[in-house]
């Protein structure tokens, strides 16, 4: 079933046609790729943190992993992941589909520049069995993030 906040925000952007409903869970990186049909680094993570006592959203390629250094260079703070049994009050989805759209108000959106280098991403669609296929730059419009960061390591930009 498609979660109605995320098609109303994916609507509004006109990426509503942009959802697919697997069968099969995607609440993992290696679940989603093989459901979505794409490499595991093609799947676009949405993890949620803590900063400054309130939670940050930062999407990135599922190939990376959070880099201490570059987090706390961006966000000032060292990197501490909203738990697992708060990330639904907090954030506005359970675990497995937390997505950039529809998130709780207020909640700054950021996507690491790791998903750049793929023409398309595919980021849950808020429950762990819909996901949303868009471009880097559609995903920004889509999700009203604030920007792009660099806080990943794991994978390696193209030369």
């Amino acid at each position: 079933m498609i979660d109605q906040k995320v098609y109303d925000v994916l609507k509004s952007k006109g990426f509503e046609n942009r959802i697919t409903e697997h069968k099969e869970t995607i609440d993992t990186v290696e679940h989603a790729a093989i459901q979505v049909g794409c490499s595991e680094a093609e799947i676009a993570k949405t993890l949620s943190f803590i900063v400054e006592g309130k939670p940050v959203i930062v999407v990135m390629a599922g190939d990376g992993r959070v880099n201490s250094s570059k987090f706390k260079a961006q966000f000032h703070t060292k990197p501490s992941m909203v738990p697992r049994d708060r990330v639904e009050e907090l954030i506005g989805f359970l675990p497995g589909g937390v997505c950039p759209f529809g998130v709780a108000t207020g909640i700054p959106i950021w996507l690491d520049i790791s998903m750049k280098r793929f023409e398309y991403v595919h980021p849950a669609g808020g429950n762990e069995y819909t996901s949303v296929k868009l471009t880097p730059n559609e995903l920004e419009t889509a999700s009203g993030a604030i920007g792009w960061c660099d806080v990943c390591k794991g994978w390696e930009p193209e030369e």
